[in-house]
């Protein structure tokens, strides 16, 4: 069993990484039936919080059948993050997560996300303000380092431990790799093997398929894994790692009317969540993904990306169905 303070998670859990325009409530749900054991929110502006950015509000959204779940926040400024950190205190997480992992220019530009590993002072300053100003577990999600000259993780998780951070983390690349490139997972091994560790180390990057994920479970010795990418368009890998772990055997692949089935509760409970109008209009960026792989698409995901109405959006949906039933996915 794997403990973040009082939060009880099972042997080797499987968390959904937090996700800008991905990880809302109605797709933490989705992969929450499929088997994830820890959700995070999208991550959220310390300053919009402060503002009181509509957006940002939103984003604190948290409902009982997910939990556990964190409220991750991200900002450059101390006092901005120890207000957030009470602010997020308010609804009730299981738990505030930091991002010092965001590699995006305009998160950097401020000072946040990533930027912060050029100067671990300051991310040890700002971990302290949201550590004071909660009483609820605090974790980090963070990076090997700025750069490929800069690793800086060992320091980095001895120093968060140190100040009371209960749980790491480590997305295997370094801020100037963005998502290219290799994920050197030997890092997280190195620290997750440092006698001083105490703290569950969780690895992330590049996880997509059950036997990466026993292969990187055996071999780096972390707690857990955080899966992000892999799961856009296909919760099912949570319950599939899992099987594939008790059995050393395949789940069989997801059929087209699985694939139909979430894509259409994904877009109920975006519509439930968000309003009909904009539940409709952000779906549309998740079509493509369910229905990866599928010959002579195209005019089904244009009428899908460009119809208006919910009926017909599941009108859609069901002849999708009925005309693929029984395709299978190479």
């Amino acid at each position: 069993m794997v403990k973040i303070g009082n939060i009880e998670l099972p042997e080797f859990p499987l968390l959904l990484a937090p996700m800008e325009d991905v990880s809302d409530p109605p797709f933490r749900r989705l992969c929450k039936t499929h088997g994830a054991d820890m959700m995070y929110s999208e991550f959220i502006s310390s300053e919009g919080l402060i503002r009181d950015a509509i957006k940002s509000r939103m984003k604190l959204d948290i409902f009982d059948y997910e939990r556990p779940v964190g409220i991750q926040i991200f900002g450059g400024d101390e006092e901005a993050m120890a207000l957030s950190s009470k602010i997020v205190s308010t609804v009730k997480p299981d738990l505030v997560d930091i991002n010092f992992g965001c590699p995006v220019k305009k998160v950097v530009c401020k000072g946040a996300g990533a930027g912060v590993l050029k100067d671990v002072d300051l991310m040890v300053r700002l971990t302290k303000a949201v550590i004071r100003s909660t009483d609820l577990p605090v974790t980090v999600k963070t990076r090997l380092g700025w750069d490929d000259n800069s690793i800086n993780i060992d320091e980095v998780a001895e120093r968060l431990q140190d100040i009371g951070v209960q749980a790491l983390t480590i997305h295997a690349r370094t801020r100037a790799q963005m998502y290219k490139g290799h994920a050197d997972w030997s890092h997280i091994a190195r620290v997750k093997n440092n006698p001083r560790i105490t703290m569950p180390i969780f690895g992330n990057g590049d996880i997509d398929s059950p036997e990466k994920a026993l292969k990187y479970k055996n071999e780096y010795g972390i707690d857990g894994i955080m899966i992000g990418r892999a799961a856009i368009g296909y919760p099912w890998i949570f319950n599939e790692i899992k099987h594939y772990f008790k059995t050393g055997e395949h789940l069989p692949a997801p059929t087209v009317a699985d694939r139909v089935e979430a894509a259409r509760n994904h877009l109920m409970w975006s519509m439930e969540w968000k309003g009909e109008r904009l539940g409709i209009v952000e779906m549309r960026r998740h079509y493509t993904n369910y229905f990866k792989g599928i010959h002579s698409f195209k005019e089904y995901k244009q009428k899908l990306v460009t119809t208006d109405e919910p009926e017909n959006l599941f009108a859609i949906m069901k002849e999708i169905e009925q005309v693929y039933a029984g395709y299978e996915f190479v």
